[in-house]
């Protein structure tokens, strides 16, 4: 399946879109589109991990309560259990590609393939 990143971006003036792309029994593909001042509090998932790749912008991210600035071509890998969340803090809206496996069970709706 192919997927142009560039005809699902949407920004939500309320919060941070969360938009699935790509679903598979082992894993998906979501688009976080986070405009300047949106985040998503520091969380944990016990069964799935958890990658994190910057295609636009800039901004903090949190691993293990330790905070790392991560900006375009770059990735944070969170390991299942591990504490995780982001803030974009620039003046720039950040584009981010989430790959989490295995799937949540309650996902949202997707595109399977």
């Amino acid at each position: 399946m192919k997927v142009r990143i560039e005809d699902y971006v949407k920004f939500d003036e309320s919060r941070m879109a969360k938009i699935a792309l790509a679903t598979t029994s082992r894993c998906q593909l979501d688009l976080y589109c986070v405009a300047p001042g949106q985040s998503q509090r520091p969380h944990t998932h016990d069964d799935q991990d958890k990658i994190y790749y910057v295609v636009e912008g800039s901004g903090r991210f949190s691993l293990r309560g330790k905070e790392e600035r991560l900006r375009k071509g770059e990735a944070l890998v969170a390991e299942a259990g591990v504490e995780h969340g982001l803030f974009n803090d620039g003046n720039e809206p950040m584009l981010i590609l989430v790959v989490v496996t295995p799937p949540p069970p309650h996902g949202p709706e997707a595109k399977k393939t």
